[in-house]
């Protein structure tokens, strides 16, 4: 028997089977159950979304000698004439390649005549956007005055094309883009069917790649399979196939730009070439993952938009800490006009290595947005520094004719009692390498070891953001990071990683404070570090 490609294979043929499309398929069949059908309909979405799937069941159902709740039986004559392709009452026509007035008045001629068999005579025109000026005052005129026996379902995926006359004659309907969800619970449910291995990672990243089109994602995971016959479909596989790279990749991107590392960002850009992956995908990956750190930056609850399992969402969250909105929406400014610049480019290589160094060294960079750019950072400097005020302190003012008491101050932290071992820590922590995750090494490197005597010892590890405490502490990069330092000072440590703030209410000391105790202890103990 011959091959069927996987995207006619899946293609549903009953309503229950339309993925993502609930408000159309409930229309549709209340409409077939109640009887009160229009002549024109015109179903419009983007590619993949189910639009000529969704015509094919409802003008099944349309002429199905026993409908069952709306839904076409698929055992009467007229259904399995249908299903086998030789139902002369159902048309499909591609309008792409009949595009023509002549084509139009042929299909004029042919709907006067009655149905076979059946209540209606079905005309499902595909791309109809594609029509010539001729074509659609030819097709307006039957629209007008339908034949009573005659129906017609227009898909198009450019509905701003359809002239405004044929628009109001029809009950429209807009096909959404499906969730990824939605598609990786289809591809999951045909590959256990199949009794195929898989990684859950790979079919997320073939349902984000699909971008809300089903048939998409159909095509690739036929590719995947054909490739990798009767192997495990892992996300490695699926990136190696397509010449996409992993989220990792994009994280070491954001971490070089954020820390201006041209060496760091050039050797990246070669070594994606050697491995031959597409530099103008590798673009369009970094906007993508730059817009989801935006996304979760700007929004306190983003897992609608983004779609992602909570692990990632967590490490998007410690990543966008580390970024500001400016350096975020400057970025995505800047490699979108690289991305279309690239488009007509035959050496993509020169053009990102340009926009990279531009965007690590700013002053050779003199466009308009960047100097823009530049002033701003440098306000921003001036409003975060201290202000020098020439005032004498000021008397604590009087109530009631008696001063307020002022507040008594804490004293310095104590660090002359900490365990040797903690000390040589903290002393070495500016020097410590960990090379775990971009976004973690960042975090790490302005992050203060510190000691707490709870729990019989405790290696406190502060962290300036929150969500990077967060994640770091619930992540395996914890256990890591423990690892690491038993290695490095053979101990091993009680190890807990805390926020700034979570400190402060901890202990009622200051981040100021925690830094100054940090810096008396490494001054005191001989070893140079640099106050941050």
């Amino acid at each position: 028997m011959a091959y069927t490609a996987l995207y006619r294979k899946l293609r549903p043929q009953t309503f229950a089977e339309v993925i993502g499309q609930e408000a159309i398929v409930q229309t549709l069949k209340n409409q077939v159950r109640s009887g009160r059908l229009s002549h024109a309909y015109l179903f419009t979405g983007t590619r993949g979304t189910g639009k000529t799937s969704t015509a094919k069941i409802f003008a099944r159902a349309v002429n199905c000698l026993n409908p069952q709740d709306g839904e076409p039986c698929n055992q009467c004559e007229n259904c399995r004439r249908d299903l086998e392709g030789r139902d002369l009452n159902i048309m499909e026509i591609d309008a792409a390649s009949n595009n023509g007035v002549d084509n139009i008045r042929e299909l004029r001629e042919d709907v006067r005549y009655q149905p076979a068999g059946a209540r209606y005579k079905i005309y499902i025109i595909d791309e109809v956007h594609m029509l010539s000026t001729g074509a659609f005052n030819a097709l307006l005129k039957t629209l007008e005055e339908p034949p009573a026996h005659a129906m017609f379902i227009l898909a198009t995926t450019d509905p701003h094309k359809v002239p405004d006359t044929i628009l109001s004659r029809c009950q429209r309907y807009d096909f959404r883009r499906i969730a990824g969800g939605d598609i990786q619970m289809v591809l999951q449910t045909y590959l256990n069917k199949e009794g195929i291995a898989f990684e859950e990672k790979a079919l997320r990243f073939i349902a984000k790649t699909a971008d809300g089109a089903l048939r998409d994602a159909h095509s690739i995971l036929d590719r995947c399979l054909a490739f990798y016959l009767g192997e495990e479909l892992t996300l490695e596989k699926v990136l190696r196939l397509l010449g996409a790279v992993d989220s990792g990749v994009y994280e070491k991107i954001t971490a070089h730009l954020l820390k201006k590392e041209i060496t760091a960002l050039l050797t990246e850009t070669d070594e994606m070439l050697m491995q031959g992956r597409d530099l103008q995908q590798l673009v369009l990956g970094e906007i993508s993952y730059l817009r989801d750190l935006l996304i979760v930056k700007t929004m306190p609850q983003p897992g609608k938009l983004l779609d992602l399992a909570e692990e990632n969402l967590l490490a998007l969250r410690a990543a966008a800490e580390l970024c500001t909105e400016d350096f975020l929406m400057y970025i995505i400014k800047s490699l979108s006009q690289l991305e279309a610049d690239m488009r007509y480019e035959s050496n993509k290589r020169i053009l990102l290595e340009l926009e990279w160094i531009k965007l690590c060294r700013p002053e050779v960079d003199q466009s308009e947005a960047n100097i823009l750019r530049r002033l701003t950072e440098v306000e921003n400097r001036l409003a975060e520094g201290p202000v020098h005020s020439a005032e004498p302190a000021r008397r604590p003012a009087e109530k009631g004719g008696e001063p307020v008491k002022a507040q008594p101050t804490l004293p310095p932290i104590e660090t002359a009692a900490f365990p040797e071992d903690i000390k040589a820590v903290i002393a070495a922590w500016p020097g410590l390498h960990f090379a775990l995750n971009p976004f973690v090494d960042i975090a790490l490197e302005k992050a203060m070891p510190f000691y707490a005597e709870a729990g019989g010892g405790t290696l406190l590890i502060v962290i300036d953001s929150s969500a990077g405490a967060d994640y770091i502490e619930k992540s395996e990069y914890k256990e890591r990071i423990a690892e690491f330092l038993a290695e490095k000072f053979q101990k091993n440590f009680n190890l807990q990683i805390i926020s700034v703030q979570e400190y402060e209410n901890r202990h009622k000391r200051g981040a100021q404070e925690l830094k100054n105790a940090v810096a008396d202890l490494r001054r005191n103990i001989d070893f140079e570090i640099e106050m941050r």
